[in-house]
């Protein structure tokens, strides 16, 4: 009889962790969708569905399979963010009728936009994928969250409820997709604000050359800079992963596996955008001293309580964010972007760089407001 009420329990447990992904997941999804958000044009609306209805003169197979696998997860965590409060029966139809709904919104709009292109083609495969998606949520549903497995692991595993926390380390790998100058080096926003200037303010200006005060790095103090930044940004990202565990977990498989993650999306987008033989094109000196060196951090933090680590978290991704701010680019990876092969992952392209930019912001962000929830606790029980 206990067995059974608590298999109840657990059948009637939602997710958090999976509308936390959901929200997060649809951001992007909009993002990458409606990029770069400029030149809007309201005219010609008649077109709409004689444009809409076409099949597009040119297309590739490999968008084609990016759309459909792009929408795999979405379908997947759309079924598994209304359970329970649908039955599973219905929830894949459910699924499949927001998929569908939530690409013809993406698709109507970019008809406003003259960057993009309004598909059928793109309609269709957004569809296809959120299908898919939903079909295997509801196959993977009863042995993930009816059964309680998930909220079993998390509870072995996890010292509270994080799935915010959760969310904001899956994004981390999915972070690597745009080609930085530095390995990890996440948050470079002072080039991205220069711009603005210029196209606002009519001048030239570049922040970062005006804050190093017209200093001038030499080869050797640019590779410090490089290891530094790789170093830093690397341990901060999997201090977070290691603050969320308990002694039951394995940390150690769990902070590889965050590791090979990054890596192994980083040598996959390096590869499609640019050529194959130059997937592993960002594993620079600089790049290789940073793991290394974080691989040594990681080691001797590992021992140190939750709170310090979390407060390390926040003081490394500063640090890596200072520095990605006023280190300037390396001439070799600018020219390499210039080979970019054109149409792979471009319509992720403005994701991927969103997500680059505002990564170590909302990690932090979130490392200091649980900070600031545990002194509030601690003040109401003293």
């Amino acid at each position: 009889m206990f067995s059974k009420r608590m298999t109840s329990k657990h059948n009637q447990t939602a997710s958090p962790l999976s509308r936390a992904s959901l929200v997060a997941y649809a951001v992007l999804i909009v993002y990458a969708s409606l990029y770069p958000f400029s030149d809007w044009q309201f005219e010609n609306l008649a077109a709409f569905s004689a444009q809409i209805s076409q099949w597009p003169r040119y297309w590739s197979k490999f968008d084609a399979i990016v759309n459909v696998i792009g929408y795999i997860p979405f379908g997947v965590l759309l079924v598994f963010s209304i359970y329970p409060l649908i039955k599973l029966r219905w929830s894949f139809l459910l699924a499949c009728v927001a998929v569908a709904s939530m690409s013809l919104l993406m698709e109507s709009i970019q008809y406003f936009l003259p960057n993009r292109v309004t598909s059928l083609l793109d309609l269709i495969t957004n569809a296809a994928g959120g299908f898919i998606g939903a079909l295997c949520g509801v196959l993977l549903l009863p042995n993930i969250l009816e059964s309680g497995r998930l909220q079993s692991l998390r509870t072995l595993w996890l010292q509270r409820e994080s799935s915010p926390e959760l969310v904001v380390l899956g994004l981390w790998p999915l972070a690597q997709i745009f080609p930085q100058a530095f390995l990890f080096g996440h948050g470079q926003i002072l080039p991205i604000i220069s711009l603005w200037c210029e196209e606002y303010l009519d001048v030239s200006i570049d922040l970062s050359a005006y804050l190093r005060h017209g200093i001038e790095l030499s080869p050797e103090t640019y590779l410090l800079s490089e290891t530094i930044i790789t170093a830093c940004a690397c341990t901060g990202a999997i201090l977070i992963c290691l603050s969320l565990l308990n002694r039951n977990a394995p940390k150690f498989a769990l902070a590889c596996l965050l590791l090979i993650a990054g890596l192994a999306v980083k040598a996959l987008s390096s590869a499609l955008m640019f050529q194959p033989e130059n997937a592993f094109l960002w594993l620079a000196p600089g790049a290789k001293g940073g793991i290394l060196i974080s691989t040594i951090m990681l080691y001797g933090f590992s021992f140190s309580p939750s709170h310090a680590q979390r407060r390390l978290a926040v003081l490394l991704l500063l640090i890596s964010l200072l520095m990605v701010n006023l280190i300037p680019s390396n001439p070799y990876f600018l020219n390499t972007l210039q080979t970019m092969v054109q149409g792979k992952m471009l319509n992720f392209y403005g994701a991927a760089q969103f997500l680059s930019v505002t990564w170590p912001f909302i990690a932090i962000w979130y490392l200091l407001k649980h900070q600031k929830a545990t002194q509030q606790i601690l003040q109401k029980s003293a």
